[in-house]
């Protein structure tokens, strides 16, 4: 494999430096900001600080309003990326043979995903309306009293289906592609071997997914985690009350609505924290039994 070759040292450094000033001005500084932050319990009008070592970090896991936050985060984002990923996957698998219009439908359904976060709960609102929603009267047939914002488990139950129903089309787009990409060869030596379409799917295609599905997981999981706060700040209606909220979505009600600067700091910490674990989980362990082709 051929290397890029540059007659100046420092011109790769050059090149590579306004992303490197990006990077550091947009997340290193706000991140170290974030952890000295934690340590301080701060006044809301900035009139000054206090120093009080790990205590913001030790209410935080001696509160069960901020362990039950945090077990719903875990469960809304199983949920989300599960469902995300499986319908995608399913509803790719049957539009697989239908290739007249392929790009057609491909640009109809990316549209969806270009739907802002806030636009998307702003229509889940609408479709869960307590006078003309059409959901809740649907659900209202069968006997369920469904209340946005006031019953917990209807808003997250509303929160989960609106945050899949945004995701689902960038997964449908990428797992179709995937199967797409597929040799003609291989389907059809598949297809002598084994009949059962089900055993087929298991044994050639899906592992034939997986570099498409890993790369599809991360990034629903970081959509899960965090890309749906203006799905839950739009649903919730601002506010939060005893509504599920996500741990994103707990930090800016505590630093921006509370103003508890030093608890939003390290609960932003913690996140962080968590995030970079997960990262290396996946990328150390997941990673190794994916091959690519």
């Amino acid at each position: 494999m051929k290397r890029a070759g540059f007659s100046v040292k420092w011109l790769p450094i050059l090149l590579l430096l306004p992303q490197l000033l990006i990077i550091a001005i947009f997340f290193y500084w706000p991140a170290a900001h974030a952890v000295q932050s934690s340590f301080y319990l701060q006044d809301p009008f900035g009139f000054g600080s206090t120093f009080v070592g790990w205590e913001n970090y030790a209410d935080l896991f001696g509160s069960a309003e901020y362990r039950k936050v945090a077990w719903f985060t875990v469960i809304f984002t199983l949920l989300v990326t599960f469902l995300s990923l499986a319908i995608a996957l399913l509803l790719a698998v049957k539009a697989d043979n239908v290739l007249h219009g392929a790009k057609t439908y491909r640009t109809l359904l990316m549209w969806v995903y270009a739907v802002a976060p806030p636009v998307a709960g702003f229509i889940g609102l609408i479709m869960f309306d307590q006078t003309f929603g059409p959901l809740t009267r649907l659900f209202g047939q069968f006997g369920w009293d469904f209340v946005l914002g006031v019953n917990f488990n209807d808003t997250a139950f509303a929160m989960v289906l609106v945050s899949v129903w945004k995701q689902v089309p960038v997964n449908f787009i990428f797992f179709l592609s995937g199967l797409q990409s597929i040799p003609r060869s291989v389907r059809e030596a598949a297809l002598i071997d084994n009949r059962s379409g089900m055993s087929r799917f298991w044994d050639i295609t899906f592992p034939l997914l997986a570099p498409t599905g890993f790369f599809l997981l991360i990034t629903n999981i970081t959509y899960a985690l965090f890309d749906t706060f203006g799905v839950v700040d739009t649903l919730v209606k601002g506010e939060p009350g005893n509504n599920p909220m996500t741990l994103v979505y707990k930090v800016y009600v505590d630093g921006f609505r509370g103003n508890d600067l030093g608890g939003s700091s390290a609960q932003s910490v913690i996140l962080m924290v968590l995030v970079l674990a997960l990262t290396v989980f996946q990328f150390r362990l997941v990673e190794r039994r994916i091959h690519y082709t």
